[in-house]
């Protein structure tokens, strides 16, 4: 396969065409380097050719960046010495850069040849490290096209020039939203960022970089110029210093330490703007290596995109004909029937809101106009686009206004009774094929679905709140749910753009399952003694959005008490959190019922916001005069959620842990970095785990005593991902 041409016009300019075979957008492969490489040396070496232009043959775009499937097992094919392997392939990646930055330039910057690079659209990653190491970048007037370098947010940083060029290009503290927050931009205003050179008509595109080569232009970089200072000072001038102390204390308060390429990032631009720029780009890509090394970037990568693409595209979805919405009925037009109203109007689908009250059901509607709102003040949204998604929204209360609907998604008060009777109503005017819905965070679906006369088409589908914002969406199949149910619920989500699980019907489902113990572990600590801040500070030091505690004000503290409730009933003798309901019960006696009270574990002020831990939580459950060590705290949170998603697994809930992994960090946040529950356990092993648990299982009680699958895994050194990738499994 050949992803790089060339051919060279009666002018002497060549133009250097990338275009990946079988792929919709440019990805750079290991094979497709020496291509690249070989091209710019026939192209400098030949006499004919007076300038070079690199461009793409796909259509609206230049490159997606590095096929992450490659970066992901570039540590396993580094060879017995991976750190040297992987540090050996950066710089001959490093060389064939520096070799077009030069343009075949002598030791005195004489000579050379220009080379520009023209962008047709999105250019990401190393599609736009190649870009920077041109010494002209021009891009297409195409306001779709985002450019930019987001690796920080798959757990790596630009590690083939990117953070070296654009510090040096812009600064540090100019270049830091781009580095260190993954930021994107549309060609203009890349341009206004200095990111960019030019942007200009689309089909006039590859004219004006030839243009610009044949005029003769001045071809060395800034950085290669003797006398060259850094824009805004480097680490030892008193402007660059405090840049490099503000983003030190920017990075830590982000990421709470818990991300190691921001770190490495931030050590790369730090160490690098002291030296010469070639001694700054080894520093670069020994960084990148330790980032590299350190487990957690390829479990990032794994969960956060071979994962997540991989379900998005229907990687367990049953083999039936497409099964698209195209027209939607929502049962109950509170703020979770509101928002998917909004996101399925959003996508294109006809909407019928439906509630008891027609003032409620306008309401409901009333969320996508003020949602539409404020896109149009961001500049996001069109008034016409608003009057196109509010035009597909019926709201009312007329049941018959459902018929034609291929799917309803029920998502009333939670009560079986209520929700039984909608659901019988709703069967009444809909269609025999009509898949029927129930959105849901805690019953049963096999009991929900007994109130349908056709359970094989009844199924769960779990939103979170705010539907809107929130990327994940588990999909619950009852005991009798069918395959072709299963199919509308994955096309539905992947309509709306997000990204599904698919799991099997048991109390708390998956998601909930988990994130219940890891509050409850937070509120048990508290009854034990242990400061609060210690909790939550424990929590986000491991990359949590936020602490249990705080997540019980965020979620309500009644809510929470009403689960308990339910629970205990349906559990008898078997409930295991009398500890937890003591706290919970008291707080909710109190009237401290969380954010929405402005007053929880919380205290906060008349608009909302958080002031501090209450001290009547203090006064109720003293400190203990000794705390517990942070790890012992950290542990306790996280085994009470891995332990969770390995006995879902264990019972067939889960049946595909790349669910596990990709569910866990959408749905609650849990540690990005680790890639997920499953991951984590891999990253620390499972003899450790087990090792771990019984000692937490001593020191604590049952719930943390390992899963008899875990304890199997330890005993064999098995990893999750060795044993249970259904990916590696079907290769």
């Amino acid at each position: 396969m050949t992803d790089f041409t060339m051919k060279t016009g009666a002018d002497g300019v060549a133009i250097i065409t990338w275009d990946t075979p079988g792929k919709s957008m440019n990805v750079m492969s290991m094979e497709a380097w020496p291509q690249l490489d070989a091209l710019i040396d026939e192209a400098l070496s030949d006499d004919a050719v007076k300038g070079i232009v690199i461009t793409s043959g796909k259509d609206g775009s230049f490159a997606g960046g590095m096929d992450l499937n490659v970066i992901a097992k570039m540590k396993e094919s580094a060879g017995d010495n991976p750190a040297q392997g992987l540090m050996d392939g950066l710089m001959g990646a490093h060389a064939i850069l520096r070799k077009i930055e030069r343009g075949g330039m002598d030791d005195k910057n004489k000579g050379g040849k220009p080379i520009a690079c023209a962008l047709p659209g999105t250019a990401l990653g190393i599609g736009f490290e190649i870009p920077l190491a041109c010494h002209r970048i021009f891009a297409a007037d195409n306001p779709k096209a985002k450019i930019g370098l987001p690796e920080i947010m798959v757990g790596i940083f630009p590690g083939m020039g990117g953070t070296t060029r654009l510090t040096r290009l812009l600064g540090a503290m100019a270049a830091s939203p781009f580095l260190l927050e993954g930021k994107l931009s549309d060609p203009k205003k890349a341009k206004q960022a200095g990111l960019i050179h030019e942007v200009v008509p689309a089909d006039e595109l590859i004219d004006k970089a030839r243009e610009w080569v044949l005029s003769e232009p001045s071809i060395v970089k800034p950085w290669d110029e003797k006398g060259y200072k850094m824009p805004g000072g480097e680490p030892y001038h008193p402007a660059g210093f405090m840049t490099f102390v503000g983003a030190s204390a920017m990075v830590n308060g982000k990421t709470q330490g818990a991300f190691p390429a921001a770190k490495a990032l931030l050590s790369a631009v730090y160490e690098g703007a002291l030296v010469p720029f070639d001694t700054a780009l080894r520093i670069e890509a020994r960084w990148f290596t330790n980032v590299l090394m350190n487990p957690s970037s390829s479990a990032m990568i794994r969960s956060l995109f071979i994962n997540k693409e991989a379900l998005e595209k229907g990687a367990n979805r049953p083999d039936v004909p497409d099964q698209r919405v195209k027209k939607v009925g929502v049962m109950g037009a509170g703020m979770m029937g509101a928002g998917i109203a909004l996101v399925s109007a959003m996508a294109g689908m006809e909407v019928v809101l439906i509630d008891q009250k027609q003032e409620a059901a306008d309401r409901g509607k009333s969320y996508t106009a003020q949602y539409m709102d404020k896109g149009i003040k961001r500049g996001k949204a069109t008034e016409e686009k608003k009057a196109d998604t509010l035009n597909r929204i019926t709201a009312t209360t007329d049941y018959s206004a459902l018929k034609g609907a291929d799917l309803i998604v029920e998502a009333v008060f939670e009560d079986v009774g209520v929700k039984a009777e909608v659901t019988k109503e709703v069967l009444k005017h809909v269609g025999k094929d009509c898949i029927f819905a129930t959105n849901t965070s805690t019953l049963p679906i096999t009991e929900l679905a007994k109130a349908s006369d056709n359970p094989e088409q009844f199924i769960g589908i779990h939103f979170f709140s705010p539907v809107e914002k929130m990327m994940l969406v588990e999909i619950i199949k009852g005991q009798k749910t069918g395959p072709r149910a299963v199919a509308k619920a994955l096309d539905y989500v992947r309509q709306i753009r997000k990204t599904p699980i698919v799991v099997n019907d048991a109390r708390f489902f998956y998601c909930n399952r988990c994130i219940i113990p890891y509050i409850n572990e937070g509120l048990r600590m508290v009854g034990e003694g242990v400061a609060p801040a210690l909790i939550d500070n424990a929590a986000r030091q491991l990359g949590f959005p936020v602490g249990p505690l705080q997540l019980v004000d965020e979620t309500s503290i009644d809510l929470g008490a009403k689960i308990a409730r339910a629970t205990k009933q349906a559990m008898g003798d078997d409930y295991p959190d009398e500890a937890v309901d003591e706290i919970i019960f008291w707080m909710e006696g109190e009237g401290r019922l969380g954010r929405k009270s402005n007053a929880g574990f919380f205290d906060y002020d008349e608009k909302g916001k958080r002031l501090g831990y209450w001290e009547g939580l203090a006064e109720k459950y003293p400190h203990a005069e000794e705390q517990p060590d942070l790890i012992e705290v950290q542990h306790r949170l996280m085994f009470a959620q891995v332990l969770e998603a390995v006995r879902a697994l264990e019972e067939g809930v889960l049946e595909d842990i790349r669910e596990g992994d990709v569910g866990a960090i959408l749905a609650w946040g849990f540690a990005p970095w680790s890639g997920g529950p499953f991951s984590w356990l891999d990253i620390i092993g499972a003899p450790y785990a087990a090792e771990r648990c019984d000692e937490l299982t001593k020191a604590f009680g049952a719930r943390f005593s390992t899963p008899d699958l875990l304890r199997e895994m330890a005993e064999k050194g098995q990893d999750f991902y060795d044993r249970f990738d259904q990916q590696k499994s079907a290769a």
